[in-house]
């Protein structure tokens, strides 16, 4: 593990699950604190008011922070996996 001069640390080496989500045609990345699966239906938070959208996982990738496919400041949890029809 690197410590910077401060004393902090510099880079944990977690890994976190992404899914690229389909929302009215457009992909967008997100965190997703449970296991989801390509296919799925998916509530995630979109546009200003982070509103619940539905979405279909297009993709699901593991990464760490530092080769994750959104910067982790910026990325946004999906709300819940919808039940299949």
């Amino acid at each position: 593990m690197i410590h910077s001069l401060s004393g902090g640390v510099i880079a944990e080496n977690g890994t976190h699950t992404f899914a690229k989500v389909e929302i009215d045609g457009a992909p967008h990345w997100f965190l997703s604190p449970f296991p989801v699966r390509e296919g799925d239906r998916v509530l995630a938070p979109f546009g200003r008011g982070d509103l619940p959208r539905e979405g279909i996982v297009r993709r699901v990738e593991t990464a760490s922070a530092q080769c994750a496919p959104v910067p982790m400041n910026r990325a946004k949890e999906l709300y819940e996996v919808l039940p299949r029809a």
